[in-house]
């Protein structure tokens, strides 16, 4: 299945959110330190519920070792400089979905890292600075689910 990776995530909310983005989905969860967060918050398990059971997530105490834990899987930054719209291409099993801090997003640095093709956007209207990080890793996860006919889903 898929692999979500936030980069340095700031609100606990978010995260938990996205532990039950994942559980529901079958995805893995990779977090890159640093956190903007304790693990044990509570806002953090009240979102999550009791879902943290049920996903695969992964601590990484930095950017190099998430990126050696990978192998060759094919990850794609997720970001508002984005090119190409998410719905614009064609997602395999194993693809991973990088995402940035909620404050300042992935940092160029990285974005520069990945060929062009592989740094994608959501479409918004203008003058608009991005949604909320649990809401966009739904609406990306979920499309890119959705090209594999939701492949173990009910």
């Amino acid at each position: 299945m898929f692999i979500v990776a936030l980069y340095e995530p700031e609100i606990p909310p978010n995260t938990g959110n996205i532990i039950r983005l994942c559980s529901n989905i079958g995805a893995e969860l990779h977090l890159i330190k640093p956190l903007g967060f304790d693990l044990d918050d509570k806002k953090l398990r009240r979102a999550g519920l009791d879902y943290s059971e049920w996903v695969d997530v992964k601590i990484h105490e930095n950017y190099d070792t998430f990126l050696e834990s990978l192998g060759s899987s094919r990850i794609f930054a997720c970001s508002t400089h984005g090119t190409k719209r998410y719905t614009d291409m064609s997602y395999r099993d194993g693809d991973v979905f990088l995402f940035g801090p909620e404050t300042r997003g992935l940092p160029k640095e990285l974005r520069l890292d990945f060929p062009p093709d592989q740094v994608i956007k959501l479409p918004m209207v203008p003058n608009n600075r991005s949604l909320n990080l649990s809401n966009a890793t739904s609406i990306i996860l979920y499309e890119a689910w959705r090209q594999l006919d939701f492949i173990g889903a009910e």
